[in-house]
């Protein structure tokens, strides 16, 4: 039911966002995969794939659905375009966002990836956003942190996140991965920390994000093509 309901959606959106970890199958004709995919097994979805990389990404949770496209030029940036409905201030609008890969290193066993981003929005030249995110992983572990500034017509506000993972098994490349996770949120319009558990599942191009709280669905889904 849940694929279901992401697929529904994705098609209403569809008719009317040098090196990468291959491990999920999202990361593919790079010159390094080879070296890379011995290496590391990352579940992070990435925002900039391989040059020439296109995303597909659906999310939904308490105050917002959206549904992006980006394109990555190159592995060091990727630029697209989010169609956001906000249930929280009852608004629809579009937003302009790009990424930029500032920092990557690699060792033998873990990957850590620092990204700057921003974007302005159809909705009002007083809209705009901008922040910095990063993650770090290993076959086993995972961690990450996003904080992300929004300049509104209505009101400005910070949104802070942070995740931390394990995977509880090792699969080969074409398994079914599983990563269980542990996120806290806050806004400074609520001011609020929330922490709930999720699941994450990849295969190949697909992942899936699926967590919990306040009765209330948090889904993010991608696709890379």
């Amino acid at each position: 039911f849940l694929c279901y309901f992401i697929y529904k959606h994705l098609y209403i959106v569809l008719t009317s966002l040098n090196v990468n970890i291959p491990y999920m199958g999202i990361y593919k004709n790079l010159i390094f995969a080879t070296i890379l995919f011995m290496l590391s097994d990352l579940a992070q979805s990435r925002p900039v794939s391989w040059s020439g990389g296109s995303t597909i990404i659906y999310r939904t949770n308490s105050m917002m659905s959206s549904y992006t496209f980006h394109y990555s030029p190159t592995y060091k940036y990727s630029i697209g375009a989010e169609y956001v409905n906000d249930r929280y201030f009852n608004n629809h609008f579009i937003n302009l966002r790009s990424t930029y890969l500032l920092d990557r290193h690699n060792t033998k066993i873990s990957q850590r990836n620092i990204y700057l981003t921003g974007g302005i929005s159809t909705k009002t030249n007083q809209d705009f956003s901008y922040g910095i995110h990063g993650d770090w992983e290993t076959r086993r572990l995972f961690s990450s942190f996003s904080l992300i500034n929004k300049h509104t017509k209505e009101k400005d506000y910070t949104e802070n996140e942070f995740q931390l993972g394990v995977a509880p098994y090792l699969g080969k490349y074409d398994d079914i991965h599983t990563w269980v996770m542990l996120k806290a949120k806050k806004n400074t319009i609520n001011n609020n920390w929330e922490i709930y558990p999720f699941i994450k599942l990849f295969q190949g191009d697909f992942l899936i994000e699926v967590g919990s709280k306040n009765s209330h669905w948090d889904v993010h889904f991608i696709i890379r093509y």
